[in-house]
C-alpha cells in the first residue's frame, strides 16, 4: 500500500541505496533509453531520491517496497511528481542466471489504484527542503522463482516550467551506459546529455528464496553492491561538471 507522508524538512539520516543497480544484472538486457531529452538537472543531491528499499520474501509471501522523494533545498518548488517503479530483470539463485522477467511467478507492485510489474505514483507537489515518503506492496506467488528481482526507477516533476526527468540504469543498454560513464583510458564519468535524461536514480531488488539462510546470503551480496554504488554517487556529486553534460 502506498504511504505518503509530508515532513518539514529533510531527515538527517541516511539509508544507502542501490544507486546505479544490479550492474552485471541489467548489462546483458538489451533496454532502450528514454528518447526525450529534458533538461539537466543544476546540481547534484543524493537525498532527491533516496532511502529505495525492497523486502527479502519466500515464496508466496508479501511486503513493501519503500523509497523517498526529496525538494533540495537549492531547487525550485516543483510540480507533477510521479514515480516509476518497474520489476525488470530476474537473477536466479542459485545459479547466477541473468533473464528477463518470467511471464509467470514475477512479484507484483501493488497501489491502492494499480497492480503489475510496473507501477507510476503520483506524489504531492514539494516545496524546497520539504520531502515525502511512500511505499508500495509487493507481492510474489507460490511458484515465484529464487532469486533478485531487479526493479528499476524514474523520476519526473516539472518546475519554473521545465520538465525534468531523471532515470536509473536499468533503463540503458550496456553500451549506452559505457559510452556515457566511461572516459578514454577508463577514467570513470557520467554524461547525462549522452543517456538524455536529467539526472540519474537508485535500483534496488526484490529478494525471493525460501531458505532463511539463503536470503541473508543474498542480503549481504546486495549489501556489497550497495557500497560500490555508493562510492559512485559520491564521486558523481563531487566531480567536475561540463556544459556538455558530463559530471
Amino acid at each position: 500500500m502506498i504511504d505518503l507522508r509530508r515532513a518539514s524538512r529533510r531527515p538527517a539520516r541516511t539509508v544507502l541505496a542501490v544507486a546505479i543497480g544490479l550492474v552485471a544484472l541489467a548489462s546483458a538486457l538489451p533496454i532502450p533509453a528514454s528518447a526525450s531529452f529534458p533538461p539537466l538537472w543544476p546540481g547534484y543531491d543524493g537525498t532527491f531520491f533516496s532511502n529505495l528499499s525492497a523486502p527479502a520474501l519466500a515464496p508466496g509471501g508479501s511486503g513493501t517496497l519503500n523509497f523517498h522523494v526529496a525538494d533540495p533545498a537549492n531547487f525550485s518548488f516543483i510540480t507533477a511528481v510521479v514515480v516509476t517503479l518497474q520489476v525488470y530483470a530476474f537473477n536466479a539463485f542459485p545459479g547466477n542466471a541473468t533473464s528477463t522477467v518470467a511471464s509467470a511467478g514475477t512479484p507484483v507492485l501493488v497501489t491502492p489504484t494499480s497492480s503489475g510489474t510496473v507501477v507510476n505514483l503520483t506524489l504531492p507537489s514539494l516545496e524546497p527542503d520539504n520531502y515525502e515518503e511512500g511505499s508500495v506492496g509487493v507481492v510474489t506467488s507460490d511458484n515465484t522463482p529464487a532469486g533478485d528481482f531487479a526493479v528499476r526507477t524514474a523520476l519526473s516533476f516539472l518546475s519554473n516550467g521545465a520538465s525534468y526527468r531523471l532515470e536509473s540504469r536499468g533503463w540503458f543498454t550496456a553500451s549506452e551506459w559505457a559510452a556515457a560513464t566511461e572516459l578514454p583510458g577508463g577514467a570513470v564519468t557520467l554524461n547525462l546529455t549522452m543517456l538524455g535524461v536529467s539526472g540519474v536514480t537508485a535500483e534496488t531488488a526484490i529478494l525471493v528464496s525460501s531458505s532463511t539462510w539463503d536470503v541473508a546470503l543474498e542480503v549481504i551480496l546486495v549489501a556489497s553492491l550497495v557500497l560500490v554504488a555508493a562510492g559512485a554517487f559520491v564521486y558523481f556529486r563531487r566531480g567536475p561538471k561540463s556544459s556538455s553534460g558530463a559530471r
